[in-house]
């Protein structure tokens, strides 16, 4: 199921950074009182009454404003509209109704999507109440009263956003389909697989870098099994980016990998593996999808013994965190094993999914404590209790220990491998979450 996205729609200094860090949990937007510090439309994930969405905050709109930078933000807050399932208008009470607020009104309101008017920065709400009426002649609806840095009435704001997401069921249809991200840097090929795969020209092909500046969405079922591929913008270096809609491109591919089941990480045969494609990479790690490594152009490599062996060691090598991806070598443009992406994309889907019993993964974890002690400090020994699998994509396992600051990185990481070692999960990152328990507790419960 897809999340919804709620972009923060505004003008400059109304506090949509602040309000974002709130429901993001985190300080992810600079929050400075000067106008247009955001730039660029910054995401998080977030939940509410257990529906996960994704948060779009954006730079302020001055509707009228030939300034570059400002037109430029400008721009990414119609992207992010056009990307939205619900807007949040966020305005100041304190302000008032502007010129520039009923600019952008008449934006959004053409936009068709559903809106949640916001009144920001009312500390006190009884006092703040008699300001509000003058909302409702922007004919958007009933304004919303907060203040988002002393939390106040953000609790209605996020049951409102709740109501006007698309229902659960609209997306259910895709439940059965693999959901496929073909990600990398410009210029590596991925919109010549997809086309290679569909069989048509789906996507525009050209060698000039960074053609494919959308997400792209294609449908697609063989005799292997029913799939979404999802054709991404290249991810350039950011020195290099100097277009607001390449910017929005890397948008689009961050989250392409968070909708995707399994990223198709495409390296370059030719050039191989870059810092750029370090990044990309990291970002499929880091959101715990399923990866397979695609080598693409390996027919314009010249060969000798072993060198698709020492090939694959320097992937390895360049990438240590993906040493569970496996690697396949293809050829985007004469189709050289293309056909048998798929076996490997349905066995990663499987693992990325798998769920382990929670005696066997202890009888696992027992036998790894017996193979290698943990680790002691000051005379204190970590004391592993029991573990057990929580969620999966990526698989999660949470350890209960006497104390999770002698569970060091080392350790979990042996576990991890042992994990492996037994149970496969080839493609997947595999997530360990350490908890407390006192001895009494653990007694307790039979440990």
């Amino acid at each position: 199921m897809s999340k919804p996205i709620v972009a923060i729609i505004g003008k400059p200094n109304v506090g949509k950074s602040t309000f974002f860090n709130y429901l993001a949990g985190s300080r992810i937007s600079i929050v400075q009182d000067t106008p247009g510090v955001t730039r660029d439309r910054i995401y998080a994930e977030t939940n509410w009454r257990g529906r996960d969405f994704t948060l779009i905050d954006t730079g302020g709109i001055e509707p009228d404003s030939d300034d570059i930078i400002l037109s430029q933000m400008r721009e990414q807050a119609n992207l992010a509209i056009a990307m939205a399932d619900v807007i949040i208008f966020l305005t100041d009470i304190r302000q008032g109704v502007t010129a520039a607020d009923r600019e952008i009104a008449i934006m959004l309101k053409k936009s068709g999507k559903p809106i949640v008017l916001v009144c920001n920065k009312a500390d006190n709400i009884e006092k703040d109440k008699e300001e509000i009426y003058e909302f409702y002649n922007l004919g958007i609806g009933e304004p919303f009263p907060i203040s988002a840095t002393n939390a106040i009435g953000i609790g209605d704001v996020l049951d409102e956003i709740y109501d006007k997401f698309p229902k659960s069921d609209e997306s259910e249809h895709d439940d059965d389909k693999i959901k496929v991200a073909v990600i990398g840097k410009p210029n590596v090929g991925k919109s010549s697989l997809v086309n290679k795969i569909l069989g048509e020209n789906r996507a525009i092909v050209s060698d000039i870098a960074g053609t494919t500046r959308d997400a792209i969405d294609s449908e697609f079922e063989n005799e292997k099994g029913k799939y979404i591929l999802i054709d991404t913008a290249g991810v350039r270096k950011k020195s290099k980016i100097k277009e607001t809609i390449e910017k929005y491109s890397i948008m689009r591919t961050l989250l392409a990998i968070e909708r995707a089941d399994v990223c198709l990480m495409m390296i370059d045969a030719v050039e191989g593996v870059t810092d750029q494609d370090a990044k990309i990479a990291g970002e499929a790690h880091e959101a715990g999808k399923g990866v397979i490594i695609v080598v693409n152009k390996w027919d314009a490599v010249e060969k000798e013994t072993g060198t698709l062996e020492e090939y694959k060691k320097d992937i390895y090598q360049k990438l240590k965190y993906l040493s569970y991806a496996p690697i396949i070598f293809i050829s985007a443009l004469t189709g050289q094993r293309v056909s048998k992406l798929f076996d490997l994309i349905n066995y990663v889907a499987e693992q990325n999914s798998m769920r382990v019993k929670t005696s066997v993964l202890n009888q696992v974890i027992n036998e790894a404590i017996a193979i290698v002690q943990p680790p002691s400090d000051k005379g204190r020994r970590l004391r592993i209790y029991y573990g057990t699998q929580v969620s999966t994509k990526p698989p999660t396992f949470v350890i209960f220990v006497n104390n999770k600051q002698l569970f060091h990185f080392s350790y979990e990481r042996y576990l991890v491998n042992q994990i492996r070692k037994e149970f496969g999960l080839d493609g997947t990152p595999i997530r360990i979450i350490a908890r407390e328990k006192s001895d009494k507790e653990a007694q307790k419960e039979g440990f």
